[in-house]
């Protein structure tokens, strides 16, 4: 008998656990009462084994991971993010750093001989980088490496970009996609409800405009990735507000490949006081992730943000993408006090990192098109890497 029979029969289960688990074992959507109600009343084992069923049922144990690096232009920015231990004013911009087309160039070219499939481009809002500065930059990459896929950029800094161009979101994302840019990535989402992100995020773009960003982006073939920082003044109900939207959009348009929940972390920002979620509050929000977001393909957990161990946890709940290799290239949450002071894995550690809680470990390029079968592969040097824990994983 699986795990989620196992459950159903469970004469301890109350009547709303009971339902949401029928319609799980059923492939059926839950609600947003629901959903609110895994948060406020399921315990983490309950979540454990409805999440890795779904994760199951989509992936079996594969477990994806790419090649790529970041590249952040800048730090220096306009917004001054509650949350962000990251960027600098630019009272302050003699603490960060602006690289221009010829610096990022060069570390771009750093990775010429090597089997890297993905850069992500990120980083602060400032005047000069703007839709001009993006579009020759993409092109330029790709005149360099036409097989490097640009993944680049949020909507908080489209929003920006636009609007100084004084070009629509329909002509600015078609300008950004015949400039060579493949996809964008989910960051910037922060939570969608006024009511808190007006509080952390003042200034940026809406959680609306954030969706129709996404949804052009969309509407003209393109595929993106969806975030939400959580653990930090949001309740549980903002949770479902925020996962909601991004399902309500997901229907309309099929554009998302992965949703990867943040973990806010608590240094050198002005939100030091606010106490970090827990290990156990992690894993609970990445079950309820893959549970609620039944239209989204992939859940991702981000290692060098949660570190290593956790990471490996989070694969028997529900999630099936670990992000990177990274090679030490982003210091977004490393200056923000994540478990990872020096984010890198060579592809031999990552894969490792996976089988070593009883998953396949899958290499991909950036839209899911597998480019390495690693379950049967086999290292020059096979033993096990020191500093990383066998876990039990949950099977249905």
């Amino acid at each position: 008998m699986s795990a989620l029979n196992v459950l159903i029969n469970d004469p301890k289960l109350d009547a709303e656990l009971r339902t949401i688990t029928k319609k799980v074992a059923n492939q059926e959507r839950i609600s947003e009462k629901e959903g609110l109600y895994l948060f406020e009343q399921a315990e983490l084992s309950y979540l454990g084994v409805l999440a890795n069923h779904i994760r199951e049922q989509k992936h079996g144990s594969k477990t994806y991971f790419n090649r790529n690096f970041h590249l952040e232009p800048t730090n220096v920015c306009l917004y001054t993010c509650t949350f962000c231990s990251y960027s600098r004013l630019i009272k302050k911009r003699s603490e960060g750093w602006e690289y221009t087309h010829e610096d990022i160039m060069d570390i771009i070219k750093k990775y010429d001989e090597q089997p890297v499939t993905e850069v992500h481009i990120v980083g602060g809002v400032l005047p000069q980088y703007d839709l001009e500065f993006y579009t020759k930059l993409f092109s330029a990459i790709k005149a360099h490496r036409p097989d490097l896929h640009i993944k680049a950029l949020t909507p908080v800094e489209y929003h920006y970009i636009f609007k100084k161009a004084k070009v629509s979101y329909e002509e600015g994302m078609r300008l950004i996609k015949e400039s060579g840019a493949d996809s964008m990535p989910g960051g910037g989402a922060e939570i969608f409800h006024p009511e808190i992100r007006d509080q952390i995020a003042g200034g940026k773009c809406s959680g609306d405009q954030w969706l129709r960003i996404h949804e052009i982006w969309h509407e003209i073939g393109m595929r993106s990735n969806a975030t939400m920082l959580y653990g930090h003044i949001e309740k549980f109900h903002h949770r479902v507000h925020h996962l909601e939207a991004l399902r309500q959009l997901q229907d309309k348009t099929g554009g998302f490949q992965t949703f990867i929940p943040l973990k806010f972390r608590n240094k050198n920002n002005e939100m030091s006081h606010v106490e970090e979620s827990t290990t156990v509050e992690d894993l609970r929000n990445y079950a309820i992730s893959r549970i609620y977001l039944d239209n989204f393909d992939h859940i991702k957990s981000y290692w060098p943000m949660i570190g290593r161990t956790t990471a490996q946890l989070s694969l028997a709940f529900g999630v099936d993408d670990l992000d990177g290799t990274i090679d030490d290239t982003t210091k977004i949450y490393s200056m923000a006090g994540s478990e990872e002071q020096n984010p890198a894995l060579s592809t031999e550690q990552l894969v490792k990192m996976i089988r070593s809680v009883g998953r396949n470990a899958i290499e991909r390029d950036t839209l899911y098109n597998v480019v390495t079968d690693f379950t049967n592969h086999v290292f020059e040097d096979d033993k096990q890497f020191r500093g990383y824990v066998s876990l039990p994983v949950v099977n249905n």
